[in-house]
């Protein structure tokens, strides 16, 4: 049906930048609202950052001002540009979309996960 493929992770220095990017393909006829969670090791999965098909944006207040998300419309994609980035932001970042598959169908996925380090 759906499938979200998530890129862009890895090992970055405390400080330095990533960017995270999730593309939808299938059965798509309109993508809502998309978003980014993130879940480290013996936590519950967060929430990082959202945004609507119409750019309202939310972030979790542990990421305000140092992560930016934004979506490419016509690629079906979302990204996370990651900044500053600190040692507790270290967790798998999984890409969360709410599909319309037809006018009258939607549902919610998610991606497999793509795991990001922030280590010296």
């Amino acid at each position: 049906q759906v499938q979200l493929v998530e890129s862009g992770g890895g090992l970055v220095q405390p400080g330095g930048s990533l960017r995270l990017s999730c593309a939808a393909s299938g059965s798509i006829f309109r993508i809502n609202t998309m978003g980014w969670y993130r879940q480290a090791p013996g936590k519950q999965r967060e929430l990082v950052a959202t945004i609507t098909s119409s750019g309202r944006i939310n972030y979790a207040d542990s990421v305000k001002g140092r992560f930016a998300i934004s979506r490419d419309n016509a690629k079906n994609t979302v990204y996370l540009q990651m900044n500053s980035v600190k040692p507790d932001d270290t967790a798998g970042y999984y890409c969360n979309a709410d599909i319309s598959n037809t006018p009258y169908r939607r549902g919610d996925y998610w991606g497999q996960g793509t795991q990001v380090t922030v280590s010296s």
